[in-house]
């Protein structure tokens, strides 16, 4: 399996890898920044609705004008990267973000914080991916699963304890605090950045700005993203606003694709996905967003308007998951290289379908301890996946193509997401019109609106994912068989 070859240790590069640690603390602490922030609003939504007078359906471009521009950052990070310098673009991307939640918490009018909002995203966009490539080159190669999972543990536990977060602020503090804890943690991450993370030694600096592919990409990505958030409130495509979205995205998109690929210097380079292991990779990250999001976002309403559990209630049950996901991955960075990663993805992927599996047995009669053991495999599952994950799919790129990968990779997980909350959130809402409406016996007694959303949107992505790991696994067998048939002849 191809890997792509770091500096050796030595000279100016020792020097550089001396604060490895404190490198990845730093990264790590601004992409905990941008995951929280992703969640911890929506908890807080309904005092904002009563503050400002909205709708719901208004107060929901809160959520919606945040994601949009996240997502339509994440894939040109690497562009962005490159043609600004990575120190000064991943610091100036921190300074925007503070700067903004400082604006969003003082917002007295939906309009003001909704665009200091899409400003928020703007910034937050670049820290997850910027954050990768960045571990990616100052790590050696012998311990880059450890910095991986170090940075893996932010990114499952943020979105995790982001909610329950957010709902202790806002109880305890009031809303504009949930943007307000955003700015001692930026400015240490910024003072951090600032010290310590210097610009890239393999990328070239971006001459050229591709202004087509930037006006195709935004089109195309946001109008996916709000046919998304917006889909399930407006009756998916039986609106007339989803399906003009549907249609400008697609031809958007398609355009997008046929430009990238053949003009001189596109701002996303999709030629990097003949890497059959990012490729494989990235649609593994898509389902891995489902998968995590759908169960992230169904959980929560269960224990709160089921259960009836306190926001600190249901911190305590989701806890012990995440900590089991970080121990996890903590171990799976130390133990990189010593076995194929594939068996680790496939064991994740089992185990997370457990987990679905006992999810599906929750009911309104389920306590405290009945979450338990479900929690724990989904947090062992995700950890055992995202570490050899990430290592595969960045593996066969060249160090000046990694900020592009980890782009695109990223774009794939949030997008996924967007899928996993869709789906959920569809058949939550479609489940408790039927029971309305009198349907209630046609299904078990006592099974709670979006149980069984859940499980419906997780376990066939979980499918696809084994499916796809075990063709990977066959055509790599196939490729080392003729390789090995290839050395016999010679010999």
């Amino acid at each position: 399996m191809a890997t792509a070859a770091l500096p050796a240790l030595g000279g100016a590069d020792a020097d550089r890898y001396r604060y490895r640690y404190i490198i990845a603390m730093t990264v790590s602490l601004a992409s905990v920044l941008e995951l929280l922030d992703t969640s911890i609003v929506n908890v807080a939504i309904p005092h904002m609705m009563g503050n400002l007078g909205a709708t719901l359906d208004e107060i929901a471009w809160v959520s919606t004008g945040y994601i949009v521009a996240n997502v339509i950052i994440l894939p040109i990070t690497g562009w962005l990267s490159a043609f600004f310098g990575r120190r000064r673009y991943f610091a100036g991307s921190i300074a925007i973000f503070v700067v903004s939640s400082f604006f969003c918490g003082n917002a007295h009018s939906l309009i003001a914080l909704v665009f200091w909002r899409i400003i928020q995203g703007l910034g937050g966009g670049a820290l997850l991916s910027t954050s990768q490539a960045i571990l990616y080159e100052e790590f050696p190669r012998e311990e880059f699963g450890t910095a991986m999972a170090i940075f893996g543990v932010g990114v499952m536990v943020g979105p995790t304890l982001g909610p329950t977060l957010g709902g202790y602020i806002t109880d305890a503090f009031g809303w504009p605090w949930i943007f307000y804890i955003n700015i001692p943690i930026g400015m240490l991450a910024l003072a951090l950045s600032l010290s310590f993370i210097q610009n890239s030694r393999f990328q070239q600096k971006a001459e050229r700005v591709d202004y087509i592919g930037l006006l195709l990409l935004a089109t195309g990505i946001g109008t996916l993203q709000v046919m998304l958030e917006r889909g399930e409130r407006l009756d998916w495509f039986d609106s007339r606003e989803v399906t003009a979205y549907a249609v400008i995205s697609a031809v958007s998109l398609i355009a997008f694709v046929w430009h990238e690929l053949t003009t001189e210097h596109p701002v996303v380079d999709l030629r990097i996905l003949k890497s059959r292991q990012l490729a494989v990779g990235v649609v593994f990250g898509g389902v891995l967003g489902v998968c995590l999001y759908a169960t992230v976002f169904v959980l929560p309403v269960y224990l709160q308007n089921l259960q009836n559990f306190t926001a600190e209630q249901t911190g305590f049950v989701i806890l012990p998951g995440a900590l089991a996901s970080a121990f996890t991955m903590a171990t799976m960075g130390r133990t990189t290289g010593k076995f194929d990663a594939r068996l680790s993805i496939l064991a994740g992927v089992s185990i997370f379908a457990l987990s679905m599996w006992k999810h599906a047995h929750f009911t309104t009669d389920s306590g405290m301890s009945d979450f338990f053991w479900p929690l724990i495999f989904r947090g062992v599952g995700l950890g055992l996946i995202f570490v050899p994950l990430t290592n595969l799919a960045l593996a066969d790129l060249p160090m000046s193509k990694i900020p592009n990968g980890t782009g695109l990779f990223n774009l794939m997980r949030q997008l996924g997401g967007s899928v996993g909350i869709a789906i959920s959130a569809t058949h939550g809402h479609a489940g408790a019109a039927r029971r309305r409406q009198g349907a209630r016996d046609r299904g078990r007694p006592g099974d709670p609106p979006g149980a069984h959303a859940l499980v419906r949107a997780a376990v066939p992505a979980v499918r696809r994912l084994l499916r796809a790991v075990a063709a990977a696994a066959a055509v790599d067998a196939q490729e080392q068989g003729d390789a090995g048939r290839s050395r016999g002849a010679l010999n």
